[in-house]
C-alpha cells in the first residue's frame, strides 16, 4: 500500500507541474530595442531565442510589452509566468528562479563627445548627475552606490533627451541599446554622443520565473534544455548573427 501510495504521488506531483507550463508560457518584457521589441521583426533577437528555446519543448511563448517596473512586479506577483530580459543581481534569487544565461552586451556610460569626462573608478563619477532608468539591475557595485548622483527616469530615451540637452551629465545603458535609440528617436543629435571605456561590466540575459507560482521549476528547467540544445547546434550563434550581435 505505501509503495502504490507513494508511486501515486509522485505521479500526481508530475502532472500538477507539467499541467501549470502546458501550452502557452505568458512572458512580461519591454520594448528595449534592439533586443526586444513589439515593433520589430520576430520581435527582436531575445524574443527569437526565447521563443525557440520552449517551441523545442513544445511551448509556445508570448509576449506581454509594458513598462519595466510593470514588469518586475506583476512577474513578482505571479501574475505572469515569467519576465525577460534581465541581468543577474544576487537579490533577484529571493523572489524568482533564473535560467541559464544567454549572450548580451557591454554595459557602460554614454556622454556627449564635447565633454571631457573620464573615469578608471566609480569615485570618479562623483562630481558628475548620472541618469539611470528605474527598476533596471545594472551592476552590484555601481547600484549599491549612494553617493553618486543618479537620476532615475522611466526609459532610456528620456535620459538621451536629458544628455543632449545637457541636464545630465552621463546615463547607464547597455552600448547596442544606447546606440540604436539615438539614430531612431535623436537622429539630429545623434552624432554628439559616445560609449565610453572602459564599459561597467560585459552582461549576459536571463529569463527570471517567480517562486510565486507553481510548476516555475518546470517552467525554467524546459526552458534550459530548449536553450541548451540551441547552443549545442549553433542556432543561438546564427539568430544573434542574424540580428547583428
Amino acid at each position: 500500500m505505501k509503495k502504490w501510495l507513494s508511486t501515486l504521488l509522485l505521479l500526481f506531483s508530475l502532472t500538477l507541474a507539467s499541467s501549470a507550463w502546458a501550452g502557452s508560457v505568458k512572458l512580461a518584457t519591454l520594448d528595449w530595442e534592439p533586443y526586444i521589441s513589439h515593433a520589430m521583426p520576430g520581435n527582436g533577437f531575445v524574443a527569437e531565442v526565447v521563443r525557440e528555446a520552449f517551441k523545442r519543448q513544445g511551448q509556445d511563448a508570448k509576449f506581454e510589452f509594458m513598462p519595466w517596473a510593470r514588469v518586475v512586479a506583476v512577474a513578482k506577483k505571479g501574475e505572469v509566468d515569467g519576465y525577460l530580459p534581465e541581468y543577474y543581481a544576487k537579490e533577484l534569487e529571493k523572489d524568482f528562479l533564473l535560467s541559464d544565461p544567454f549572450p548580451a552586451g557591454p554595459l557602460g556610460f554614454f556622454k556627449l563627445k564635447s565633454k571631457a569626462i573620464t573615469w578608471k573608478t566609480l569615485d570618479d563619477l562623483k562630481p558628475y548627475s548620472i541618469g539611470v532608468v528605474r527598476g533596471y539591475v545594472n551592476t552590484a557595485e555601481f547600484d549599491a552606490r549612494k553617493d553618486l548622483k543618479k537620476d532615475e527616469v522611466d526609459e532610456d530615451t528620456l535620459n538621451l533627451r536629458k544628455l543632449v540637452a545637457g541636464r545630465i551629465d552621463l546615463m547607464v545603458a547597455d552600448k547596442y541599446v544606447g546606440l540604436y535609440l539615438a539614430k531612431k528617436d535623436i537622429p539630429g543629435d545623434a552624432s554628439k554622443i559616445e560609449f565610453m571605456s572602459p564599459v561597467l561590466e560585459n552582461k549576459e540575459l536571463f529569463v527570471c520565473f517567480p517562486k510565486s507560482k507553481p510548476g516555475s521549476k518546470a517552467l525554467r528547467d524546459a526552458f534550459n534544455q530548449g536553450l541548451s540544445s540551441m547552443k549545442a547546434d549553433g542556432t543561438l550563434k546564427a539568430i544573434m548573427q542574424k540580428n547583428g550581435f
